[in-house]
């Protein structure tokens, strides 16, 4: 459930009047939800024989053998409502805590922060020193993004017709769309969210138009200028070996510019890493150009950037999945390209500049203006795979600490991983008692392995969390300690 897009992987401040009973109530229904999928599925983890550090990470896989047998309970009699109220037993926490410090190969350069639910910290380690937090950089794009566009909005991508010129003129195509990097090359397919509006329908529903006005030949543009002219951050390279892990942002591409040469995969769930175009707004031209010369419209040579004339009218439009869903994507799949593009819809949004430093700067001031304190936040880019970001864990707890409260940015928490089910974290369940309990993400880098998350406690009561280790002395040791950290942490 990874992709290439794990960094290498993956309302107001501390609000203290809540509706409580609103909380409880939408707390039993995710919790409820989690745990019956869980169930219900069979525990179809059962498979799993490994745990691998992070998709994308350059570190070889690891093997381990995670438990997962265990009784099989009601969800009614595992799920109840989370006491928003019910304190955290300060000793309870450093037991966890101490635990995870011992570990052998875990290295001295680790932070990590527990927060109670209206986000004070109950016990931490080291909570102001800066780390380098990989993926889990992508969580405060996400909320600063959740909190400022509308989520129930969708990408449009049109086909814009100029009539020809003159009786022998030829009229002239141009795709555009205004974000739709997740765009199908097939038929509009609503049961997903990689490929809810399709080339296929659009070139359909296009070459339908254009045979009622008598055209058969057209020559095709496609207006890939929304973005401006830096598509990447500067310093994104090192750590995309293989162009596997991003590549630039367009205003139109099809499966985030994947190349899969064949290879069949479910549209919202793959674990392959296959290299991404550098053009996937041509290819995404050049497939639609191709899908109308197969209904009847000749398409006169290769497709072409352009803007479209002014007098160019839309005869043709598909839609995507909501902002909200592809938020849910691009954080369980860690998706640097669509966060980088989330971040730049925010800089256009707020008048930021159009560019990766202007994403950056949009989405701290948003932070700053939901009161997440920022210290010592340094963004090389909004997807924590540049080299050179770093921040403390106590920002990142403020986050979650948003993301347990209803309100604008809710969109933030709805594509958190749950481990050992869903996303990035889904080989990262370390107690099967804790299944369906936390929803998180993940961050790894070949230095770095983090997680930031929230918690419904198995006692009743919720938690935020975050953890980052920096030079961890043994990598996978490292890793496997972080699992068990969170799973410990449900128990609190």
């Amino acid at each position: 459930m990874n992709t290439a897009g794990s960094s290498y992987c993956g309302h107001g401040a501390h609000a203290r009047k809540v509706n409580h009973a609103a909380r409880n109530r939408a707390w039993r229904i995710v919790v409820s939800t989690l745990v019956t999928l869980l169930l219900a599925a069979g525990y179809f983890m059962a498979d799993i024989n490994g745990m691998m550090p992070g998709p994308l990470t350059i570190l070889p896989a690891g093997k381990t053998t995670p438990a997962l047998a265990g009784s099989i309970h009601a969800a009614g009699s595992v799920a109840d409502s989370a006491d928003m109220d019910k304190p955290i037993d300060k000793n309870a926490t450093e037991a966890v805590v101490n635990a995870f410090a011992a570990t052998p190969g875990l290295g001295a350069d680790f932070s990590l922060a527990i927060a109670d639910a209206d986000g004070k910290i109950v016990d931490s380690r080291a909570p102001d020193t800066p780390r380098e937090p990989a993926s889990t950089m992508k969580t405060l794009t996400a909320l600063a993004v959740s909190s400022t566009l509308d989520m129930g909005s969708t990408f449009h991508t049109n086909a814009l017709l100029e009539p020809a010129a003159g009786a022998t003129g030829e009229a002239t195509l141009t795709l555009k769309s205004d974000g739709d990097m997740l765009l199908g090359a097939g038929a509009s397919d609503p049961n997903h969210i990689n490929g809810r509006a399709g080339l296929a329908t659009l070139a359909e529903n296009t070459a339908a138009q254009l045979k009622k006005r008598n055209i058969s030949q057209v020559r095709l543009n496609y207006d890939d200028t929304l973005f401006g002219a830096v598509r990447s951050p500067a310093a994104v390279a090192s750590n995309n070996v293989g162009n596997t892990n991003f590549t630039g942002i367009s205003s139109l591409a099809i499966d985030g510019g994947r190349q899969w040469k064949g290879v069949e995969h479910d549209p919202d769930l793959y674990s392959a890493y296959p290299e991404m175009s550098t053009t996937p707004a041509h290819d995404a031209a050049t497939v639609f150009g191709s899908l109308l010369a197969q209904r009847g419209i000749g398409v006169d040579g290769d497709a072409a950037a352009g803007k479209a004339a002014a007098n160019a009218k839309r005869i043709a439009t598909v839609s995507s999945a909501t902002l909200a869903e592809v938020m849910a994507f691009t954080l369980r799949h860690s998706d640097n390209t669509l966060i980088e593009e989330f971040g730049r819809l925010l800089a256009l949004k707020t008048g930021e500049a159009n560019s990766p430093v202007g994403a950056t700067q949009a989405v701290r001031a948003r932070l700053r203006k939901l009161g997440v304190d920022t210290p010592n936040l340094k963004m090389a880019d909004c997807s924590g795979l540049s080299e050179g970001s770093a921040l403390e864990v106590k920002t990142l707890v403020e986050v979650q600490s948003h993301n347990l409260k209803a309100g604008p940015g809710a969109a933030a928490a709805e594509g958190l991983s749950i481990p050992g089910l869903v996303g990035t974290a889904k080989n990262r369940l370390a107690d099967s008692s804790a299944a369906g309990l936390m929803r998180v993400k993940t961050g790894s880098l070949d230095q770095v392995t983090s997680m930031a998350g929230n918690i419904s406690r198995k006692n009743g009561g919720v938690l935020a969390f975050a953890v980052i280790v920096n030079q961890p002395q043994d990598y996978l040791a490292a890793r496997k300690a972080v699992d068990a950290f969170i799973s410990a942490l449900a128990g609190l």
